[in-house]
């Protein structure tokens, strides 16, 4: 049951890994918790396929890690809302204005992670008629069919292989002859018999009537056209912060959040964790890192002020 006149210890905005684990630790701290989520629990660790880069566990289905978190959020007492949050006002104590209401807290958290780049072609035509942005949500509907990843980063590379375990042929997509993805999964894709990489090709246009039929490719250094047939077209080609929330309010650069070392903005009692905040790495593990080092900070200065 919402409470609206309750003063929370913190909010947290978001329910990624770095949210979670905020929470995590400041439930066990018995401090009150408030974790609003507008889409779905566990973020972009919810659609990998495998992780298997985590300490201590070899591997784990990416939506039963974060299936995990949330149940341990859940039965360590934390409150979770699926409502939009709209803005953050700042004070001694801090609003959060939802799309349903208005909370109060001490703190706040913003853990507001990112969304999908465009390919900046025709995709909107065709998301959900081959068109996804996740291999493991969409990949099972494409079995033993032909169908094309766009990206060279990990999460591009991760879905193909994914995929190579599904589909007839997968083909990377990438506009640079050089990959981003780090050298044991590149060399592992290339190794596998029906992952296909073409490089440097752009998308100029996805193909198809009622559904995807294939892909005009557009050769970056030659200016060659090619067509590709395929079913389906998954995207992987980066994510954008979604700091709308607090563009106002904090310092940004190029969209993401600017922190201190304890994820603290300018704006003192409001942090950002996770992949919404300005950082050299964007990885699980230093998610969960921003989310631990933020909790403890507020923590401390909680138990200082009672």
């Amino acid at each position: 049951m919402r409470d609206l006149d309750t003063i929370y210890d913190t909010i947290i905005i978001g329910g990624g890994p770095a949210g979670l684990t905020a929470a995590l630790y400041l439930a066990r701290a018995q401090k009150k918790v408030l974790m609003l989520e507008f889409s779905g629990l566990g973020g972009q660790i919810a659609t990998a396929g495998k992780v298997e880069n985590y300490p201590s566990v070899k591997s784990v289905r990416g939506i039963e890690l974060a299936d995990n978190m949330v149940s341990q959020v859940l039965d360590c007492g934390v409150q979770i809302e699926f409502e939009r949050a709209i803005r953050v006002v700042d004070g001694t104590i801090k609003r959060v204005i939802t799309d349903e209401g208005e909370y109060c807290s001490k703190y706040v958290v913003i853990a507001s992670g990112v969304k999908n780049r465009p390919l900046g072609a025709n995709e909107q035509d065709f998301v959900g008629k081959g068109v996804s942005y996740c291999a493991v949500c969409d990949g099972a509907f494409f079995k033993d069919r032909d169908v094309a990843v766009i990206g060279g980063g990990n999460t591009a590379v991760e879905q193909a292989l994914y995929l190579a375990d599904l589909c007839k042929n997968v083909y990377v997509i990438h506009r640079r002859k050089d990959f981003r993805t780090n050298e044991f999964s590149l060399k592992k894709a290339e190794a596998t018999p029906n992952i296909r990489i073409l490089t440097p090709y752009t998308v100029e246009k996805i193909e198809g009537e009622d559904a995807v039929e294939g892909l005009l490719l557009k050769n970056t250094l030659s200016d060659e056209r090619k067509n590709l047939r395929v079913d389906a077209v998954f995207i992987a080609i980066g994510k954008l912060p979604q700091n709308a929330i607090v563009d106002d309010l904090v310092e940004l650069k190029d969209g993401y959040i600017r922190t201190d070392d304890s994820c603290q903005t300018e704006r003192a009692g409001i942090y950002a964790v996770g992949d919404c905040r300005v950082k050299k790495y964007r990885q699980l593990t230093t998610a969960v890192a921003d989310g631990t080092v933020c909790a403890l900070s507020i923590i401390a200065q909680l138990n200082a002020s009672r």
